[in-house]
């Protein structure tokens, strides 16, 4: 076995946030608010901006509001971030149609999800992975999502992917620890954590970063919590990812989609947001307002308990 021994280079940068998409008050394409909030999140510490992903509402978004978001935020940020665009579907072709548009558009990169409700086997997943790789000229992520697409990518899967030229690394969201580090130790492959809770956890054992969805709200409390352990401090990286437990979780894993309760709190914060699209609704007042406690919380540094059970039921 050929162990690797460094940190894979992390091709889109360390600090990586699966930006919402804005939408105006009737729900169209908000590309001035986009700007504005990508701005932000780069003036606040994010490397890389992940357009189009779960995050950003992209099965109810058409691709020509998906180019036109990345050609928007593009020029927002010029060469100060990496723009990642989600271009995956449960069609081989059609995922092949949204790489090529992505790649017109000037994104740096593509985030390809695993094929969902049909349940490829794992030569077909393959299969699909290096059919879009193939059709595009950018780097690829591998988004390993089981949970929402019904299919794991197995870590095989994934070895057997490594091979191939333009998959740089994975989105693991995949909560396999073990997993992630046979691949992490037998390959150069990028390991970016998909979900909050994880992401100190998976750099420890030599991720390259993480893909935000509460990097919208905190995108410079996420980043002190990798830069503090690079400079060795791990006990300051410690105190950092738990101090935002409450707000990763309340965002993350109480019973809302992320997407929701990011909107909500960048509402409260007054950052372009907007609804989100059906079927999707928004989240209720009393949600609101724990995230906003919760905030409040992860800016301080606190960590106080915060209840954040009752708002969601």
């Amino acid at each position: 076995m050929n162990l690797v021994t460094t940190r894979a280079p992390a091709p889109f940068g360390r600090v990586l946030c699966a930006m919402i998409t804005p939408f105006t008050r009737d729900g169209a394409l908000d590309l001035d608010g986009a700007q504005r909030l990508a701005a932000h999140l780069v003036a606040e510490g994010c490397e890389g901006l992940v357009l189009s992903g779960t995050t950003g509402e992209a099965p109810t978004t058409t691709t020509a509001e998906k180019s036109a978001l990345i050609r928007a935020v593009t020029e927002a940020v010029g060469d100060r971030a990496r723009i990642v665009a989600g271009v995956g579907s449960n069609d081989t072709r059609r995922t092949v149609e949204e790489a090529e548009a992505a790649e017109k558009a000037g994104a740096h990169g593509l985030l390809v999800v695993t094929p969902y409700y049909s349940k490829p086997p794992q030569d077909a997943v393959a299969a699909h992975f290096r059919t879009v790789a193939d059709a595009v000229g950018l780097p690829v992520l591998l988004y390993d999502i089981p949970g929402r697409a019904g299919t794991r990518i197995e870590p095989e899967t994934v070895l057997g992917l490594a091979d191939h030229p333009r998959i740089v690394g994975v989105k693991d969201c995949a909560y396999d620890i073990l997993g992630s580090q046979k691949v992490i130790a037998r390959t150069d492959l990028a390991y970016y954590a998909g979900c909050d809770e994880y992401s100190l956890a998976l750099y420890a054992v030599g991720g390259a970063g993480c893909v935000s969805t509460v990097a919208n709200a905190v995108p410079a409390q996420v980043r002190a919590v990798l830069d503090a352990y690079d400079a060795g401090d791990t006990a300051a990286a410690r105190r950092g990812q738990l101090a935002a437990t409450p707000l990763i979780e309340l965002m993350m894993a109480a019973g809302l989609p992320g997407t929701v309760t990011a909107k909500a709190l960048l509402t409260e914060l007054g950052l372009p947001a907007g609804p989100v699209r059906p079927p999707l609704l928004p989240a209720s007042r009393a949600v609101a307002e724990g995230l906003l406690d919760a905030y409040r919380s992860a800016k301080s540094g606190c960590q106080r308990p915060v209840d954040f059970s009752e708002p969601v039921r």
